[in-house]
């Protein structure tokens, strides 16, 4: 017999019978050999660890678990996958344009203000671009709807669709409360709000987003939430009084539809809605603040 054929199956023996840190497991059977033939050849002791058989199935099935979960992994990628490469750059693009977008109504606030020394009637010089903007949000709601974002489209249409109508069905339709203080309030927590979650989308598709642009996403909504919702509520109660002395949008009986709507009457229930889900909404991004984050503001306390 080859010498070397012999060290061969002292390194297999002695390999099989170690664990999977490297080291040796303790011995359980032992057997000595002399080869004949073979001069000063010492005995080989080796461990006997079990049969090969179980040996080969243990290898198998460690194998075919690896394969499952390396199926199972491609499966959870593809599920996580973002928007394909397209979709991506359109995104990019329009958050892009929407930030640029609430940028120039921010500056707009402040050079008005600037100019006139005073924050009264500053809508007035804010009025197209808002009303632009504001409006082009509508996207987002296609956006969720085609499956490029995965956002439900009940809740980004509720989001949505409520600034839309207070920019346009109340804003725009009563005049006389344009120059409102409420009308700047909400619109200046709109301008601010705006900048921070269209830049976090923006750096977030680019896959570099600043650590200062996610904190201020789950930190600015703190105030700025809930000086919004006292804006647009002040807003709508202002404009009570002109719906009911004018009609507006209100369709009475007779007709020949036979329907009638009091847009006086819709306008405060609008406002009682925003008790049950204005809470809802501002918790859970409490909750979405303390999941994104806690981990690292605890982090900062241990350090």
């Amino acid at each position: 017999m080859n010498i070397y054929l012999i060290v061969f199956i002292y390194l297999f023996l002695n390999y099989a019978s170690q664990n999977e840190d490297g080291s040796e497991v303790e011995l359980t059977s032992r057997f000595s050999t002399t080869l004949p033939g073979v001069a000063h050849v010492p005995s080989l002791t080796a461990t006997v660890v079990q049969e090969r058989r179980p040996l080969i199935v243990a290898v198998m099935s460690a194998a075919a678990s690896g394969t499952s979960k390396a199926a199972h992994g491609d499966v959870a990628a593809k599920r996580k996958k973002g928007p394909g490469a397209l979709a991506t750059a359109y995104l990019v693009i329009y958050n892009v344009v929407m930030t640029a977008g609430w940028l120039v109504i921010a500056v707009g606030l402040v050079r008005a203000y600037l100019a006139r020394g005073s924050y009264h009637g500053l809508y007035y010089s804010i009025e197209k671009p808002l009303k632009f903007f504001q409006t082009g949000a509508v996207l987002e709601i296609l956006h969720c709807a085609v499956g490029i974002v995965p956002s439900s489209v009940v809740l980004t249409g509720f989001q949505v669709m409520s600034r839309v109508f207070l920019t346009w069905a109340v804003t725009h339709s009563v005049r006389e409360v344009q120059s409102e203080d409420s009308v700047l309030l909400f619109v200046t927590a709109w301008t601010v709000t705006e900048i921070i979650r269209y830049s976090f989308y923006t750096f977030s598709l680019l896959n570099h987003l600043p650590y200062l642009i996610k904190w201020a996403r789950y930190t600015f909504f703190i105030v700025l939430y809930p000086m919004g919702v006292t804006g647009e509520l002040l807003t709508i109660y202002a404009a009570l009084p002109y719906v009911q002395k004018t009609g507006l949008y209100s369709v009475t009986l007779p007709n020949k539809y036979n329907f009638s709507f009091d847009y006086y009457t819709f306008l405060i229930l609008i406002m009682i809605s925003y008790i049950p889900l204005f809470p809802q909404l501002y918790f859970h991004m409490i909750r979405q603040r303390k999941k994104v984050l806690g981990h690292i503001e605890d982090y900062g306390k241990v350090e």
